[in-house]
């Protein structure tokens, strides 16, 4: 460590629950890596869903949770280490590029963050594209994990042309399961782009579906959580052969599966899942489109645009 370690950062927080209005940005003292731990000046941090939620009330308003600090995954520069300290995927020196996830706090310019989060940059992906990589691609191979398809095997992908339907007809390709993937009509070449066969969502779906894939479909992934998107699915595979990250009433009340970052198996399995995810995007084989950076003091723009629907790929915080 040297004398050029950052002592504070400046960090987007909640200090009350609401919407994205009430985040702030402070100026705050950084913790100093210990054994096992990375400090990171962040050169970008994804902007997800899951950060609205943390603050907004959806998952708690427990008094005693405030401040809320969003962010899960971040790309950056290693700028300090802990003693005796290695990145997950191995070695590790300043001014190493590095993204970290799942971490919290991640909308900052400096954090500091278990090593065991922390690996190598893959090469082909710039700073953005980076820190957004990790949940969506980890929340696609989860629903693959679910439904267990096989190669060969036609899967109905609701939301294809969305950040995780993008990842999922991705890793769909790379094992060589054909992937047939709602979308607007503006967004077809975004399915095609990623190895998807793109059909338009809306009025007469079920039978657009159909006609796709006469052979029938293995399993439906809903990225979107709409009753239209639940209802094609049930009336094309069994309930045992969907998978949802939206729809969770119906889901709770129709008995087919959930899959979360919050529900411990879920969990698990995407820590498990990094490696791979990494080194498919150190290889090309793993994109990550962007839609639009913004600065730190933007946050709570970046995520209303998120809310809004439809941004066009993913987006970035830059310190």
């Amino acid at each position: 460590m040297t004398n050029d370690i950052p002592t504070t950062a400046r960090r987007v927080l909640a200090p009350e629950y609401g919407g994205p209005d009430v985040l702030r940005l402070v100026d705050e003292e950084v913790v100093q890596p210990g054994p096992g731990q990375v400090m990171i000046a962040v050169r970008a941090a994804g902007v997800n869903p899951a950060d609205y939620k943390g603050f907004s009330g959806q998952r708690s308003s427990d008094p005693a949770a405030l401040p809320i600090k969003p962010g899960y995954e971040v790309a950056g520069v290693v700028v300090a280490l802990g003693a005796d300290t290695e990145l997950a995927s191995g070695g590790g020196a300043v001014g190493d590029e590095v993204v970290a996830f799942r971490v919290a706090g991640g909308y900052a310019s400096v954090v500091t963050v278990p090593a065991k989060d922390v690996f190598a940059k893959p090469a082909p992906l710039d700073f953005p594209a980076a820190a957004n990589l990790l949940l969506v691609a980890a929340t696609a191979a989860d629903m693959l994990r679910v439904v267990d398809v096989e190669e060969g095997q036609t899967i109905l992908v609701h939301g294809a042309s969305g950040a995780v339907g993008v990842s999922v007809l991705q890793l769909a390709r790379e094992r060589g399961i054909r992937a047939v993937g709602t979308a607007s009509e503006r967004n077809f070449q975004t399915v095609r782009r990623f190895g998807g066969e793109p059909i338009a969502y809306g009025a007469g779906l079920q039978q657009r579906a159909a006609d796709a894939a006469p052979e029938g479909y293995a399993a439906a992934l809903d990225c979107v959580g709409t009753d239209e998107a639940v209802d094609v699915s049930l009336a094309l595979v069994s309930k045992d052969r969907l998978v949802t990250i939206a729809a969770f009433g119906r889901a709770q009340a129709e008995g087919f599966e959930v899959v979360g970052g919050g529900m411990p198996e879920s969990a698990a399995f995407r820590d498990r899942a990094r490696p791979e995810l990494l080194a498919l995007a150190a290889e090309g084989r793993l994109e990550v489109p962007v839609a639009r950076t913004y600065p730190l003091e933007k946050a709570a723009e970046a995520l209303t645009f998120l809310s809004e629907g439809h941004p066009g790929g993913k987006l970035a915080l830059i310190p």
